[in-house]
């Protein structure tokens, strides 16, 4: 059983979440491209020296619209890895590639090509737990290090000793979102869940957080679960309404925006009895009438980022970020990996592989918050614990945060999401 500390911010309400597809759709943003003071093309493969990361997040997809905060987390890490004099004294070379979506996995196969081909010790992504399984035995067999700044899927953890995250598992944010649930006063839930491994593997923990509470899931359970490549739900909305649940979960992606009119079509009316995860807890604003989601509540993993941090991000990034959603856990990933490789005093997988877990503090050490600060106790010898942005803990014997947090959000009139407070337990 996790153990949860409650913080709430009060006033300091911020919406954030964005489904910002239209920011990635054009065919330009398709192709893989590389940034970082090392220079624009230049990658270890072509110089002979320097730590090449690479990313291997979502520029297309069902998921794009987490593409721009992960991609402006790596990209500020690198920055300031950079202004801080690199990894052993040489700048730090990032290299973006498309991870897609489950339903389009041969994007991702030849992107993890490309960065192994390149040289890349670590690879940042991907954002989908299923297609971080459909390519981590390759990253793994090639000696590179994959770190995901936004899998959840209990089947990864301790996956691979190669394959490592700053996102909690779904044990953390299944039990936070179900016990949401029940101290709502719900007994009776539905959900509405897609027939992949994080839709599955997040309802069963949900499921196992609400029975031992007393509750009972009536629609949802294993053989009830939707078709990801669905473009009509209208059966589903029946069956789990035929139910008569007094909540109702929706474990999904862009699907999402099929999902909610085919429940207020069908009579579906108590929105604060909605619920959703951090796949698709994001801005609606474009898609539904005003009041539509007006109640509903989702969470999504990580400490909420600081107006300083978001100032950071947008800095880097070539549109302002709408959604900040696994920026700073993209971003602490970037981090981890350029302070392994420097501890290790090594560029390649295999050395960020053997250190990454010490500079989360796993070993111990002295608190250090930023990259030049952790550099300086590094490169003088000293062990560390990197406090990350995310606010995860150190590295365990799983490659899991140890510990982490999971906000809580509620949807607005407008159909945006303003933060509300934010749990956090141990993995």
């Amino acid at each position: 059983m996790a153990r949860w500390n409650t913080i709430a911010r009060g006033a300091a309400l911020v919406a954030v979440g964005a489904l910002a597809l239209a920011a990635c759709s054009s065919s330009d943003d398709a192709e893989p491209s590389s940034s970082g003071s090392a220079g624009a093309s230049d990658s270890p493969a072509a110089s002979g020296d320097g730590l090449l990361i690479g990313s291997l997040l979502p520029i297309t997809g069902s998921l794009a619209y987490l593409g721009p905060p992960e991609i402006a987390g790596v990209d500020l890490a690198i920055e300031e890895i950079n202004a801080a004099g690199g990894v052993m004294g040489t700048p730090v070379t990032v290299e973006h590639t498309d991870s897609s979506d489950a339903d389009n996995p041969t994007i991702a196969s030849t992107s993890v090509s490309k960065l192994i081909g390149d040289g890349a010790a670590a690879i940042v992504g991907a954002a989908s737990s299923t297609v971080s399984l459909n390519v981590v035995d390759t990253i793994a067999k090639a000696s590179t290090v994959m770190i995901s700044p936004a899998n959840t899927s209990t089947a990864l953890s301790g996956y691979s000793p190669f394959y490592f995250r700053v996102a909690p598992p779904d044990t953390v944010q299944g039990n936070v979102l179900g016990n949401l649930i029940v101290n709502d006063g719900h007994k009776k839930i539905g959900v509405l869940v897609f027939n992949e491994d994080y839709g599955t593997s997040l309802r069963d923990v949900i499921s196992e957080t609400v029975t031992a509470e007393g509750a009972e899931i009536v629609y949802g359970n294993a053989g009830q679960e939707f078709d990801p490549k669905a473009s009509n739900f209208s059966s589903d909305v029946q069956a789990v309404l035929a139910a008569e649940p007094d909540s109702i979960v929706i474990i999904a992606f862009d699907q999402t925006k099929q999902i909610i009119p085919e429940l207020v079509s069908a009579g579906w009316t108590d929105m604060s009895a909605v619920y959703m995860t951090d796949g698709n807890t994001a801005d609606y604003s474009a898609d539904f009438d005003a009041g539509v989601l007006e109640g509903a509540q989702g969470t999504i993993p990580g400490a909420f980022p600081d107006d300083a941090f978001k100032e950071r991000l947008n800095s880097v990034a070539p549109a302002p970020l709408d959604s900040f959603a696994y920026g700073p856990e993209s971003y602490d990933a970037t981090i981890l990996v350029a302070l392994a490789a420097e501890k290790g005093q090594g560029t390649d997988g295999i050395t960020v592989q053997e250190n990454l877990a010490a500079v989360s503090g796993a070993t111990g050490g002295a608190d250090c918050t930023t990259y030049a600060e952790c550099l300086a106790m590094v490169q003088a010898g000293d062990e560390i614990n990197y406090k990350t942005v995310a606010g995860s803990g150190p590295i365990n014997e799983q490659n899991d945060p140890s510990s982490a947090f999971i906000g809580i959000y509620e949807y607005q009139n407008d159909n945006t999401i303003v933060w509300q407070s934010a749990q956090e337990g141990q993995a």
